[in-house]
């Protein structure tokens, strides 16, 4: 299974601009309670194979169920999610409004042998999991074999 990573990310001077917007970026860590995705472009992603099926999973703390949209078009299975926090803050003489913003879209590549209709995804504490179950005919143990060399 070979995977694909969309971002909208800009590609000139990355480093210098992350350099320049640190120490806001910091203090929007502190404004989410330290639940963001910043400084990171896409979760990471696990993926594993057994007889039945292959099984992915994705770390994505802080996300609701509702935030994730999870499609297959042909061999492509996409995970995206978007999230929205706004924050109003007054106190006395001063007024704060923050809005925070994270998105992100990963694509996966799914071998012939992927039963897309029966394809099952749950999030539970922070971690979204997929089973991707196999073709019956994927499942058949065929043993292994030696090759000669002529």
């Amino acid at each position: 299974m070979s995977t694909q990573t969309l971002t909208k990310q800009s590609p000139l001077f990355p480093s210098l601009l992350d350099d320049f917007f640190k120490p806001w970026r910091d203090w929007t860590l502190d404004f989410n309670g330290g639940r963001s995705f910043a400084g990171l472009t896409v979760p990471a992603v696990n993926v594993t194979e057994d007889k039945d099926n292959y099984k992915l999973t994705m770390a994505a703390p802080g996300m609701k169920k509702g935030d994730f949209k999870i499609d297959v078009e042909g061999n492509m299975l996409t995970i995206s999610a978007e999230t929205e926090e706004k924050k109003d803050e007054k106190n006395g003489k001063f007024s704060r409004q923050e809005y925070n913003y994270n998105s992100f879209s990963r694509g996966f590549n799914l071998p012939e042998t992927v039963r897309k209709d029966k394809i099952e995804a749950h999030y539970e504490d922070g971690v979204l999991s997929l089973k991707l179950p196999k073709k019956e005919d994927a499942k058949k143990d065929t043993g292994s074999m030696h090759i000669d060399v002529k």
